[in-house]
């Protein structure tokens, strides 16, 4: 029977499968990288948290549009986007905050943690390449796993700078940095999910 559908229910059995692990992979990181930054004085560390928690939100939002109707995925990427940004914009506040404070941060815990985000959102990143060409949804997910470990990297060269000068504005130039990529990533995604909206009339009338 080559119209029961079969091979699309099994598709998105998996594509629900690798969501629940690298949301869960995302939850965990959020709350361990949260604590060693508070921990460490590192707004890199905080910053990145922060990108994990934006990355589990999306991830769950993503889960539940899957295997619904086209106007659902590009609504719940949207909202991926809007989260993504309004993070990123957060992100940078407190950036800014730590500037005018005196924050201490410390290098060593930096360079641990950020290795440890890095080899997580490898992971992520490998679990989500089989899907990087789906809906909009996989896209932004895939998106938002990559701009991480480019974030992860940063905060380990942000932390190593740190040891050496003993400065915290390498610290405080990843912090917003990474709120950038976050910002950037989510105007991305919205752009994507504009476009996938386009296209979805004539998909109707295809199916039609």
């Amino acid at each position: 029977m080559p119209d029961c559908g079969c091979d699309f229910e099994a598709t998105n059995d998996e594509q629900r499968q690798t969501l629940r692990l690298v949301l869960a992979i995302n939850a965990v990181m959020f709350v361990a990288e949260l604590v060693a930054g508070l921990l460490a004085d590192s707004t890199g560390l905080i910053a990145d948290s922060l990108d994990m928690l934006a990355d589990a939100s999306v991830y769950a939002i993503s889960l539940f549009a899957v295997g619904r109707a086209a106007n659902v995925r590009s609504t719940a990427a949207t909202i991926s986007g809007v989260l993504q940004m309004t993070l990123g914009a957060v992100v940078m506040i407190e950036a800014v905050r730590r500037f005018y404070g005196e924050a201490e941060p410390i290098g060593g815990t930096m360079i641990g943690i950020g290795f440890v985000a890095l080899v997580a959102n490898a992971v992520c990143l490998r679990l989500l390449w089989k899907h990087r060409g789906g809906d909009v949804n996989f896209r932004a997910s895939f998106i938002f796993s990559t701009n991480d470990v480019i974030a992860n990297i940063g905060v380990i060269v942000s932390g190593a700078l740190v040891l050496w000068t003993g400065s915290q504005f390498p610290d405080l130039a990843i912090g917003m940095l990474i709120s950038l990529v976050v910002f950037r990533g989510g105007v991305k995604i919205l752009g994507e999910a504009r476009r996938e909206s386009k296209t979805q009339p004539e998909d109707g009338e295809k199916r039609g």
